[in-house]
């Protein structure tokens, strides 16, 4: 079956935490779980033909989460690229990051400059990570930065300053763990997406499901505002 699969897609990995309780566990387990259920989905999007994936890893909004968890956060984030890094190289992966970088511990940070850098030439798929990311954080700088070139904007010099100026529109946006909210993730580039709920928790989600998800959305008619001559008869 010939599927239209999207150019780009992006998926709120929740539930991590709510996984975990339910099984009697800390919160910590949860994330390290959720940790490995990234590799296996982005070779399947590679697989599948998906050119972009990005994936919401830590929100602006997530600094209000206690400052344990928060450090068992970025511990895990470098110790899992450190271990990955090997396979990202391995299957053409390039990496990129978005959000703000002032708050970002120095030694991640730097690591995440590096990885960039030697994957600037891959291809397969652009894995995208959103760290301290927010879309409305991310609009708002946007618009400083223009404010100090131009007295007038159009929507193209907008997306030119977004964290986001790499990616193209997201196509179709992935939320687990059976909640149906965006939570100020890729506002600008959410506007035409279509969106697709899962009930599952994040750990729980696998490549068939995306690959469900896909055929779904290969299903959907997008018609981006305008009318088709089928809709008029």
């Amino acid at each position: 079956m010939d599927l239209n699969v999207p150019k780009h897609i992006a998926i709120i990995m929740d539930g991590n935490g709510r996984w975990a309780q339910e099984k009697g566990k800390s919160r910590f387990y949860g994330h390290y779980a959720g940790a490995e259920v990234v590799e296996p989905i982005t070779l399947k999007a590679k697989e599948l033909g998906v050119s972009y994936l990005t994936l919401f890893a830590f929100s602006t909004e997530n600094w209000k989460r206690p400052r344990e968890e928060i450090d068992v956060l970025f511990k895990l984030f470098k110790e899992y690229l450190i271990r990955k890094e090997e396979s990202i190289l391995k299957n053409g992966i390039k990496m990129k990051f978005i959000g703000r970088k002032d708050r970002i511990p120095k030694d991640l940070l730097q690591y995440m400059e590096d990885i960039e850098q030697k994957t600037r030439k891959n291809s397969s798929i652009i894995l995208t990570l959103a760290v301290d990311y927010g879309g409305l954080d991310d609009i708002t700088r946007a618009f400083n930065k223009l404010l100090k070139e131009k007295n007038e904007v159009t929507q193209e010099d907008i997306k030119k300053a977004l964290d986001t100026c790499f990616l193209p529109a997201v196509d179709l946006l992935i939320r687990t763990g059976n909640e149906k909210r965006i939570s100020n993730f890729l506002l600008w580039d959410l506007a035409y997406a279509e969106l697709f709920f899962c009930e599952k928790y994040w750990p729980d989600f696998t490549p068939e499901d995306l690959c469900m998800i896909v055929e779904d959305f290969s299903k959907r008619k997008r018609r981006f505002g305008a009318v088709q001559p089928v809709d008029m008869i």
